[in-house]
């Protein structure tokens, strides 16, 4: 199927319809006009290890010592893994384990800095001038940035730049749909600074070496796509804006790609296989500021919202801001709130702990009353279908969880439990409460960790085999030095009773005089 001209995207009827989707009461309305605002320096940064999907990043600094502003504390590992940086000046006063921003609280490695106050940056990168750089020196100013997805999939970004040595990428898209109700941090970066935006994805895609790039913005943000069309032109002469329909999950990467283009990714495949990369539209901002101005990713935008915030806002905020500071600095929160989310309502993630931090992937911190959460108590499925009906994947919810229910997490493989988006999307619909999406991620977890104890058997029987292998070689080895030894000793052996049989069997003869002895005696 031919995709859409560029003057064609801005107009919602000439777009692709996607199957499912909801339409939850957006509620933007809170934080949508609060322009962005810089948060104060917190006295105490915890910076994890690992805020990325990969590798944990490797610890470079130790305990005492001093940091400056956009320094490397945490050294990416492995191809896909990112640079963690310190946000501020300040002195290192541990590197151990700190409570993760997840349901779970456990404690992940963690580098904790006490700020000094003074914001003192190090050495920055050098500039780069993209239009006569190499695709692999943005790349690679991207990696050590330490960039990542900002949308919240969180995949270090310059492997995705990498993807054209892989595939036969055409098309960039740019994920600016903002689907999850409460959010508007990208609606506001947009609109506040929709040119070094633009610059970031002139950027990724000269880097991508793509033709064509379409940004997505949901049709509920008229102020954003005003100010991105403003400077549309200074991305490329092949760069458009797709307004997409208001639904969730609009955002969602593949369903994206569809609405814009009309090709449907393979399940478990990549986009980029379709010739397609798609990146956040704060990601853009962030490469903008690695490649201009030489600056780690060390901050970003987030929206703290819901009604248990005294005054919601958008701040800016360094990685590794404590939850509580935010909420602070909006004013703090009215009473006892019903839930605690980092994200939003759909795919946040609970927490229980202020003192978690602000990571890379944190675009929403939400305070929620009772009055905007769901507490009817479950009720047993009565196949309405209604799940079915919604799912943007195209699966049936209440299959895979009758398998759940059953233990039979092999069946729910087969009906495509791993081709599940975690949207949420069946349980906001189901009629009986049941928290589906929650119980396929404890199956997914629970799958995972099953794989991971088989991997764990299957290499603990492989090293054993392994280790058998070289005992049995040694011992090989060594029999065949024995068996050696023993040819060789009796082979000397039979040389010298030869020798000896020789020597008996030959008469003595007697021995000539010398010459010169016999004239000595005459």
């Amino acid at each position: 199927m031919a995709p859409l001209p560029l003057h064609m995207l801005t107009d919602p009827a000439r777009l692709f319809s996607i199957r499912g989707c909801v339409h939850p009461e957006t509620r933007k309305f809170l934080s949508a006009d609060c322009a962005i605002e810089t948060m104060p320096i917190p006295s105490l940064i915890r910076v994890p290890l690992q805020q990325h999907i990969g590798v944990e990043a490797e610890p470079i600094v130790k305990r005492d010592d001093l940091v400056l502003k956009g320094q490397i504390i945490g050294k990416a590992r492995g191809p896909v893994s990112a640079n963690v940086h310190a946000p501020t000046s300040g002195r290192v006063i541990a590197v151990g384990h700190f409570a993760a921003p997840h349901p779970s609280g456990l404690p992940v490695p963690t580098i904790t800095i006490r700020a000094d106050g003074k914001d003192r940056w190090g050495p920055r990168m050098t500039r780069l001038r993209p239009e006569g750089a190499d695709p692999e020196e943005i790349a690679a100013r991207v990696a050590e940035a330490g960039i990542v997805g900002m949308g919240g999939a969180t995949f270090p970004s310059a492997v995705k730049l990498n993807l054209r040595n892989k595939y036969d990428l055409h098309t960039l898209i740019i994920n600016a749909a903002e689907c999850e109700p409460y959010l508007t941090s990208d609606d506001r970066l947009l609109r506040e600074r929709a040119e070094e935006v633009a610059d970031g994805i002139r950027i990724m895609g000269l880097a991508l070496g793509v033709r064509r790039i379409i940004v997505a913005i949901e049709s509920n943000k008229p102020q954003a796509i005003a100010a991105l069309r403003r400077h549309i032109a200074g991305i490329g002469p092949d760069a458009g804006i797709a307004v997409v329909p208001t639904q969730y999950p609009m955002g969602s990467e593949k369903h994206l790609v569809q609405t814009v283009t009309g090709k449907e990714t393979p399940a478990r495949a990549l986009t980029a296989e379709l010739g397609i990369v798609v990146h956040n539209a704060a990601t853009a901002f962030a490469v903008h500021q690695a490649v201009r101005y030489g600056e780690p990713l060390i901050s970003r935008v987030v929206t703290i919202s819901g009604r248990a915030v005294e005054r919601p806002a958008n701040v800016q905020a360094l990685i590794g801001t404590p939850v509580a500071d935010a909420l602070a600095h909006c004013g703090g929160l009215i009473g006892e709130p019903d839930r605690l989310l980092l994200g939003g309502p759909m795919m946040g993630q609970p927490i229980q702990n202020l003192r978690v931090p602000i990571v890379k992937g944190t675009n929403g911190i939400l305070a929620l009353t009772k009055s905007e959460t769901r507490h009817e108590a479950s009720m047993p499925c009565i196949r309405c279908g209604s799940c079915v009906q919604v799912c943007p994947c195209g699966l049936t919810p209440l299959e895979l969880n009758a398998h759940i229910q059953a233990d039979d997490l092999e069946g729910a493989v087969k009906i495509g439990l791993l081709d599940c988006v975690a949207c949420g999307a069946c349980s906001y619909i189901c009629p009986s409460n049941i928290p589906l999406v929650q119980g396929f991620n404890f199956a997914k977890g629970k799958l995972a960790k099953m794989q991971s104890w088989k991997h764990q058997q299957d290499e603990t029987k492989r090293l054993a085999a392994a280790r058998k292998a070289r005992e049995d070689a040694i011992a090989e080895a060594k029999r065949a030095a024995m068996a050696r030894h023993k040819a060789a000793t009796a082979a000397r052996k039979q040389r010298e009773a030869e020798e000896a049989a020789r020597d008996a069997a030959t008469p003595d003869t007697p021995k000539a005089d010398h010459p010169q002895t016999s004239e000595a005696m005459e």
